[in-house]
């Protein structure tokens, strides 16, 4: 029996035509050709560009991982996937092994913590955003970021695996050398980094800095809020800069804690294959929120960067049509699609794009992202809700003055970044529970 949860994810251009591919064959198992074809069925059926599918013999490719390489449209879809099952439940369900970091190369070629996680190891010895990583293991970092080496970044890092330890020797914002052994452990991730009320000229303003869209969310959404509303906040800056998305229930809660006064209006709709799928187009309305954890704002402050994808693209979208929606940083990544996801035997995890997503102005068409009401670069090198961090600092100025400042300090630039994260979850979800059994 067919059961699905749904997906979204983010893109990479190569024409596929759809003539059959000439391939050599490969041996595999009966079991990998049966989850091969299941797969390519799977897609005939629900894939959103299901009419530019090539013609394949799905038994002919190693493993759905190869398969889905072959079938994805690649003039738009960058995102339809194949995980390992456990993997995939586990970052949903918010569980990590790790540091529970992420890293960045700032202007002056100095590598830096990016994003660090409350629960993870270095945490608990005070490291915090900004702080400079001089050597991993004795080996400079800078050089790695620099050339954009991947491989040898992940070779320093190493398996994402509990028990590994890595030595670290960081530089601390007095300038102070600090040389930390860490331990790679399993814990859960906070999705909600920052939540903090501001006293602005213009009033008490709410600075939320939002990570993921995961299952744990809905829960540290509702503590911020309920912290926002009993502060009195009358207008909210959103930092979504490294959210690459998540479960869309959860993106349309945070859009009804923004602005509860939108109760069932539509928020998002979401539009199937027109050959096979109409059926399944659906419409997700504004929720109903306790009046103690939801605002009832007529304007919102976005931070956003490359990295700001699908779900977070999805709170951008659906609020446009209703309230004043500012962006600043850069460009968003362009995700306007979304999947429904299978789990095939708890082996795979299949997810292709299986519908598009638009406004209740029925815009969608954001493949190119959300460009920024203004550019400012990723400033690292300081804290969160520090004034004298740059996208912090423009966003604050906005919600006092209503516009931007004149000048930036320094030119736009584009950042970057390494993360332990998987990119598996770099998509936005609709997760029912439920899955493929064919045995």
């Amino acid at each position: 029996m067919k059961k699905s949860l749904r997906l979204l994810i983010i893109p990479i251009f190569i024409v596929i035509s759809c003539q059959k591919e000439e391939i050599t064959p490969v041996t595999n198992t009966s079991a990998e050709k049966k989850a091969n074809e299941t797969l390519y069925e799977l897609m005939q059926e629900w894939y959103l560009w299901n009419k530019n599918l090539p013609e394949v013999k799905a038994t002919d490719y190693e493993n759905p991982y190869v398969l889905i390489e072959v079938l994805r449209y690649k003039q738009y879809d960058r995102w339809s996937f194949v995980a390992d099952f456990y993997e995939f439940m586990a970052s949903m369900e918010g569980s990590f092994v790790g540091h529970g970091i992420r890293m960045g190369l700032d202007n002056d070629g100095k590598v830096r913590i990016v994003m660090i996680y409350k629960n993870s190891p270095l945490y608990s010895f005070g490291v915090r955003r900004g702080w400079i990583i001089k050597k991993l293991n004795d080996v400079e970092l800078a050089p790695v970021f620099i050339s954009g080496d991947a491989n040898r970044y992940n070779q320093l890092m190493g398996p994402s695996t509990e028990g590994i330890t890595n030595k670290f020797l960081f530089q601390t914002p007095e300038g102070k050398d600090s040389l930390i052994i860490s331990t790679k452990k399993k814990f859960e991730l906070n999705s909600v980094i920052l939540d903090t009320t501001l006293n602005l000229s213009s009033g008490k303003t709410g600075y939320l800095v939002f990570n993921e869209f995961i299952e744990p969310s809905p829960r540290e959404l509702k503590v911020a809020f309920a912290k926002f509303k009993q502060n009195d906040v009358k207008d909210l800056i959103l930092d979504l800069r490294y959210n690459t998305g998540g479960i869309l229930d959860v993106a349309t809660q945070l859009a009804s804690q923004i602005a509860s006064q939108l109760e069932s209006k539509v928020f998002i709709k979401t539009i199937f294959n027109d050959d096979k799928k109409n059926s399944e187009n659906d419409t997700l309305y504004f929720m109903k929120m306790h009046p103690d954890s939801a605002l009832n704002l007529t304007r919102l402050v976005v931070i956003c960067t490359r990295e700001t994808a699908s779900a977070s693209e999805v709170i951008i979208n659906g609020l446009k049509p209703y309230i004043n929606v500012i962006c600043i940083g850069d460009t968003t990544n362009g995700k306007p699609t979304g999947m429904n996801v299978w789990g095939y035997q708890e082996k795979y995890i299949f997810a292709p794009v299986t519908f598009k997503m638009v406004n209740d102005e029925d815009f969608g068409d954001y493949y190119s992202g959300f460009p920024p009401d203004k550019y400012v670069t990723d400033d690292f090198t300081h804290d969160w809700a520090d004034i004298n961090e740059l996208c912090f600092k423009e966003a604050v100025y906005y919600i006092e003055n209503g516009s931007f400042s004149t000048k930036s300090i320094y030119p736009w630039t584009k950042s970057r970044y390494f993360a332990e994260k998987p990119s598996l979850m770099n998509n936005t979800f609709i997760i029912n529970r439920q899955f493929l059994n064919i045995r």
